[in-house]
């Protein structure tokens, strides 16, 4: 191997070693590879110029992890710039908010990060907050002057917590005066979303707080939402605070006709007798309208299968109809309302609200590790976003629902 390129791997190893001495904890360490990296410029600027392929730095990383000696090192001794972004336009405070690590979030704020600088996408230490159902946190951040209903691309503090089903996070927030009505520029509110993530105390909540039980997004009200999970309990909340049962969705089906093409039967009998009759259906009974439904449903996933066997198979074509616009965040929400899109085509609201509010899958998480450890490997970081962007496949399955 040449000289210069031999030196050149040894260098890139020491800046994985670093990085992740900083993601670790191990302070020591750390220090001793930056003082190997010091090419006479300083310590501070040889610590700032260290960062992975998605530029994220030592500060980056100890946040993330919730090392707080590591940051303290950096800020304190280096003066490293607290409110440093990487790729995506995150802080090490929005990276410490994500994970939970309460105790590093107040030490970063302390010192200096502002907890309203958003994201990419919108999305501030409050949001992640808000989702994760740190109560602690969010009451420190409400009591720094936060603004408790900052939008984001996937909505206000409210609508993650409601979509992630954190029934205490909902309570506080509702308690100091969050908006229960509050919207993302799809029309997604809190009680979508909690119907979506299918808590009932959340949707309780909502309700007692006043949020309108016949808002639409996507062509669906939250009784459309309820009857594609199916749930007598929900189905029953939304129709006692006043949910219209015959409001006809984007493709004129009514949530019993949704919940009968899904083969709810409790759902078709709790709505059947509110109901009016649709005069496509032959035979208006409980067993007719889930029997004609599903026949229904089975021909257009036929049609659908024959189309798509029609179709040459190019990995390009379904990234040929987004929107082309330049910011990276942008592409990416226009993905994830593209798939909201095919899947209110589908009528699977359930999946389509959580598309449109768009949240980060476990497997961002296990490629991050990866990352870390080997920061110029391309195909891991993009193999990173891409988890990133799918977002979870729904927002209450990896967790007991409320």
């Amino acid at each position: 191997m040449a000289p210069d390129a031999s030196h050149a791997l040894a260098v890139r190893e020491k800046v994985q070693h670093f990085l992740n001495a900083a993601r670790t904890g191990n302070l020591d360490l750390l220090k001793k590879i930056a003082a190997q990296l010091d090419d006479g410029k300083g310590m501070s600027k040889t610590v700032v110029d260290i960062k992975d392929a998605n530029k994220r730095g030592a500060l980056h990383f100890a946040a993330r992890e919730g090392k707080t000696e590591v940051c303290k090192y950096l800020l304190e001794e280096l003066k490293l710039d607290v409110d440093t972004k990487d790729e995506e336009g995150e802080t090490p405070l929005l990276h410490a908010a994500r994970q939970g690590h309460t105790d590093t979030c107040k030490y970063l704020i302390e010192h200096g990060a502002n907890p309203t600088i958003p994201s990419d996408i919108g999305a501030t230490a409050l949001h992640h907050s808000a989702g994760t159902g740190n109560i602690e946190l969010i009451k420190y951040l409400l009591s720094k002057g936060v603004d408790i209903n900052l939008q984001s691309d996937a909505g206000t503090p409210l609508i993650w917590a409601a979509g992630h089903g954190e029934q205490e996070a909902v309570k506080v927030l509702l308690e100091q005066h969050a908006n229960p009505n509050s919207e993302t520029e799809d029309g997604v509110t809190p009680l979508l979303s909690a119907v979506a993530a299918g808590s009932m105390a959340c949707v309780e909540l909502l309700v007692q707080a006043g949020a309108k039980v016949n808002a639409i997004a996507g062509g669906a009200t939250p009784l459309h939402i309820a009857a594609d999970h199916g749930s007598p309990d929900i189905l029953n909340c939304l129709l006692n605070a006043g949910a219209d049962p015959n409001v006809a969705d984007d493709y004129d089906q009514t949530p019993i006709q949704v919940a009968a093409g899904r083969g709810h039967r409790a759902a078709v009998e709790i709505l059947y007798p509110l109901t009016s009759k649709v005069q496509s259906i032959p035979e208006w009974t409980v067993d007719g309208i889930i029997n004609y439904m599903q026949s229904e449903n089975n021909k257009e996933e036929e049609l659908r299968n024959q189309k798509e066997s029609n179709v040459p198979k190019d990995t390009t074509l379904s990234r040929q109809d987004l929107p082309e616009v330049s910011p990276e965040a942008k592409k990416r929400a226009a993905e994830a309302k593209a798939r909201g899109n095919d899947a209110f085509n589908r009528k699977d609201y359930y999946m389509a609200v959580d598309a449109y509010t768009q949240r980060f899958d476990e497997a961002a998480n296990a490629f991050y590790e990866g990352v870390t450890l080997d920061p110029e490997n391309k195909e891991l970081v993009n193999a990173f976003r891409e988890a990133v962007d799918a977002g979870r496949k729904f927002h209450g399955t990896d967790k007991q629902k409320s």
